[in-house]
Protein backbone atom coordinates (compact mmCIF):
# COMPACT_ATOMS: atom_id res chain seq x y z
CA UNK A 1 0.00 0.00 0.00
CA UNK A 2 1.13 3.78 -0.76
CA UNK A 3 1.48 6.19 2.22
CA UNK A 4 -0.18 8.40 -0.97
CA UNK A 5 -3.60 6.77 -0.09
CA UNK A 6 -5.97 5.41 2.49
CA UNK A 7 -6.47 2.03 2.56
CA UNK A 8 -9.67 1.04 2.36
CA UNK A 9 -10.85 3.58 0.22
CA UNK A 10 -7.67 4.69 -1.76
CA UNK A 11 -8.51 8.72 -0.39
CA UNK A 12 -5.52 10.32 -1.84
CA UNK A 13 -3.19 11.97 0.96
CA UNK A 14 -1.87 15.40 0.97
CA UNK A 15 1.97 15.18 1.38
CA UNK A 16 4.53 17.48 3.20
CA UNK A 17 4.27 21.08 2.87
CA UNK A 18 1.37 20.47 0.03
CA UNK A 19 -1.10 22.78 1.77
CA UNK A 20 0.69 23.35 5.56
CA UNK A 21 -2.55 21.51 6.26
CA UNK A 22 -1.58 18.22 5.46
CA UNK A 23 -1.36 16.53 9.49
CA UNK A 24 -5.07 17.46 10.42
CA UNK A 25 -6.31 17.01 6.48
CA UNK A 26 -4.78 13.74 6.51
CA UNK A 27 -5.99 12.69 10.09
CA UNK A 28 -9.48 13.08 8.57
CA UNK A 29 -9.07 11.32 5.50
CA UNK A 30 -7.73 8.36 7.45
CA UNK A 31 -10.74 8.62 9.76
CA UNK A 32 -13.75 8.99 7.27
CA UNK A 33 -11.80 5.92 5.61
CA UNK A 34 -12.75 3.50 8.77
CA UNK A 35 -16.06 5.45 8.73
CA UNK A 36 -17.42 5.33 5.43
CA UNK A 37 -19.18 1.89 4.56
CA UNK A 38 -17.35 0.61 7.85
CA UNK A 39 -16.73 -3.20 8.11
CA UNK A 40 -14.90 -4.42 10.77
CA UNK A 41 -13.22 -8.04 11.19
CA UNK A 42 -14.89 -8.85 14.68
CA UNK A 43 -17.22 -7.35 17.25
CA UNK A 44 -16.58 -7.69 21.06
CA UNK A 45 -12.91 -8.01 20.86
CA UNK A 46 -10.42 -7.21 24.26
CA UNK A 47 -7.32 -8.01 22.77
CA UNK A 48 -5.50 -5.79 19.86
CA UNK A 49 -3.96 -8.07 16.99
CA UNK A 50 -0.32 -8.43 17.33
CA UNK A 51 0.28 -7.34 13.67
CA UNK A 52 -2.65 -5.95 11.97
CA UNK A 53 -2.73 -4.42 8.50
CA UNK A 54 -3.57 -1.07 7.73
CA UNK A 55 -7.35 -0.83 6.90
CA UNK A 56 -8.17 -3.47 9.23
CA UNK A 57 -10.78 -2.80 12.28
CA UNK A 58 -12.20 -4.52 15.14
CA UNK A 59 -15.25 -3.47 17.69
CA UNK A 60 -13.63 -2.97 20.76
CA UNK A 61 -14.99 -5.61 23.63
CA UNK A 62 -16.10 -4.54 26.75
CA UNK A 63 -12.61 -5.32 28.77
CA UNK A 64 -9.80 -4.10 26.32
CA UNK A 65 -6.47 -4.45 26.90
CA UNK A 66 -3.16 -3.51 25.28
CA UNK A 67 -3.38 -0.70 22.79
CA UNK A 68 -7.12 -0.64 23.54
CA UNK A 69 -7.08 0.08 26.94
CA UNK A 70 -10.07 1.99 27.73
CA UNK A 71 -11.79 2.17 24.61
CA UNK A 72 -14.50 -0.05 24.86
CA UNK A 73 -16.90 -0.04 22.42
CA UNK A 74 -15.42 1.66 20.42
CA UNK A 75 -13.90 1.33 16.51
CA UNK A 76 -10.44 0.24 16.17
CA UNK A 77 -8.90 1.19 12.76
CA UNK A 78 -5.03 0.31 12.53
CA UNK A 79 -3.33 2.92 10.19
CA UNK A 80 0.23 3.88 9.04
CA UNK A 81 0.22 6.26 12.10
CA UNK A 82 -0.46 3.33 14.23
CA UNK A 83 -4.69 2.90 16.07
CA UNK A 84 -7.57 5.51 15.98
CA UNK A 85 -10.89 4.89 17.43
CA UNK A 86 -14.14 5.81 16.49
CA UNK A 87 -16.68 6.43 18.94
CA UNK A 88 -20.12 5.07 17.55
CA UNK A 89 -22.69 7.16 17.03
CA UNK A 90 -26.82 6.25 17.60
CA UNK A 91 -28.04 4.03 14.80
CA UNK A 92 -24.28 3.38 13.10
CA UNK A 93 -23.88 0.12 11.62
CA UNK A 94 -21.01 -2.05 10.31
CA UNK A 95 -20.44 -5.07 8.89
CA UNK A 96 -19.12 -7.68 10.91
CA UNK A 97 -16.81 -10.11 8.84
CA UNK A 98 -16.80 -12.97 11.25
CA UNK A 99 -20.42 -12.82 11.89
CA UNK A 100 -21.57 -12.38 8.04
CA UNK A 101 -23.71 -10.14 9.64
CA UNK A 102 -24.52 -6.29 10.75
CA UNK A 103 -23.86 -5.29 13.78
CA UNK A 104 -25.71 -1.73 15.10
CA UNK A 105 -24.42 0.90 17.46
CA UNK A 106 -27.95 1.90 20.13
CA UNK A 107 -28.47 2.58 23.57
CA UNK A 108 -24.96 2.49 24.11
CA UNK A 109 -24.19 -1.10 23.42
CA UNK A 110 -23.11 -3.34 19.60
CA UNK A 111 -26.10 -5.63 19.04
CA UNK A 112 -25.39 -8.54 15.75
CA UNK A 113 -28.00 -9.41 13.34
CA UNK A 114 -30.86 -7.33 14.54
CA UNK A 115 -33.00 -5.74 11.90
CA UNK A 116 -35.80 -3.38 12.16
CA UNK A 117 -38.48 -2.01 10.33
CA UNK A 118 -41.90 -1.46 9.83
CA UNK A 119 -42.11 -4.03 6.56
CA UNK A 120 -40.47 -6.05 4.19
CA UNK A 121 -41.03 -6.05 0.60
CA UNK A 122 -39.25 -8.57 -1.99
CA UNK A 123 -40.48 -7.92 -5.68
CA UNK A 124 -42.72 -4.52 -4.45
CA UNK A 125 -44.92 -7.30 -2.21
CA UNK A 126 -45.46 -7.04 1.04
CA UNK A 127 -43.98 -10.19 2.83
CA UNK A 128 -43.94 -9.14 6.32
CA UNK A 129 -46.07 -6.67 8.33
CA UNK A 130 -47.19 -5.96 11.28
CA UNK A 131 -48.02 -8.71 13.86
CA UNK A 132 -51.87 -9.52 13.47
CA UNK A 133 -54.20 -10.52 16.27
CA UNK A 134 -53.67 -14.11 17.75
CA UNK A 135 -55.47 -16.88 15.71
CA UNK A 136 -58.16 -18.76 18.70
CA UNK A 137 -57.15 -22.25 19.32
CA UNK A 138 -60.48 -24.75 18.55
CA UNK A 139 -61.85 -25.78 21.72
CA UNK A 140 -64.08 -28.89 21.09
CA UNK A 141 -67.54 -29.67 21.84
CA UNK A 142 -70.38 -29.49 19.16
CA UNK A 143 -69.10 -27.14 17.05
CA UNK A 144 -65.39 -28.07 16.85
CA UNK A 145 -65.33 -28.60 12.83
CA UNK A 146 -66.72 -25.48 12.78
CA UNK A 147 -64.09 -23.22 14.77
CA UNK A 148 -61.25 -25.72 12.99
CA UNK A 149 -62.11 -24.18 9.58
CA UNK A 150 -62.45 -20.94 11.36
CA UNK A 151 -58.73 -20.70 12.83
CA UNK A 152 -57.54 -22.35 9.56
CA UNK A 153 -59.34 -19.38 7.69
CA UNK A 154 -57.42 -16.77 10.07
CA UNK A 155 -53.94 -18.52 9.40
CA UNK A 156 -54.52 -18.85 5.98
CA UNK A 157 -55.55 -14.99 6.33
CA UNK A 158 -52.15 -14.16 8.17
CA UNK A 159 -49.76 -15.81 5.53
CA UNK A 160 -51.64 -14.32 2.49
CA UNK A 161 -51.68 -10.75 4.30
CA UNK A 162 -48.35 -11.15 5.03
CA UNK A 163 -47.71 -12.01 1.51
CA UNK A 164 -46.31 -15.40 2.12
CA UNK A 165 -48.75 -17.09 -0.32
CA UNK A 166 -50.77 -15.73 -2.67
CA UNK A 167 -54.66 -14.94 -2.43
Amino acid sequence: MSDDITPRLALPLLQPGQAQKETTHNEALVLLDLTVQASVLAVGTNVPPAAPAAGQAWIVGAAPTGGWLGQPGTIAGWTSGGWRFLVPREGMAVWSVADGQVARFGDGVWTLGVIAGSRVAIGGNDVVGARRAAVPEPIGGSIVDIEARAAIAAILGGLRGHGLIAG
